[in-house]
């Protein structure tokens, strides 16, 4: 097994539906407003390797201690994915990630497709 140190930085997934997009929406503002921190797009619909509506939030290596404990603590019962940036999205998104709340199906074969898995 190939050993792999550098994590360049993190990312969180927020996943949410029609009846949890207002939640979603307060913690993406919580997030917005306390952290340095990249909110990306709105994805309503099932997008990439992700089977329900989320967002992607960007944050540095230096703010997961902060990031993470105020997500544990504010997530209003939403689920969330988070995942180092190492290169190797499919190691990533299995091996390498945390879920809070209940850990969602990926569709990991998505991520095969993209950029086969290093063995």
């Amino acid at each position: 097994m190939k050993e792999n140190s550098i994590i360049t930085g993190f990312h969180a997934h927020v996943y949410y539906d029609t009846e949890t997009r207002e939640t979603a929406a307060r913690i993406r503002e919580g997030l917005g407003a306390r952290f340095e921190v990249k909110l990306g797009r709105w994805h309503d619909q099932p997008i990439g390797p992700h089977p329900q509506a989320m967002y992607q939030v960007a944050f540095s290596p230096n703010q997961f201690t902060q990031v993470v404990s105020w997500l544990m603590l504010n997530r209003e019962g939403l689920d969330i994915l988070v995942h180092p940036e190492t290169g190797d999205d499919v190691t990533d998104h299995t091996a390498h990630s945390l879920w809070l709340g209940t850990k969602l199906d990926l569709n990991i074969d998505f991520l095969q497709r993209i950029k086969p898995h290093a063995s």
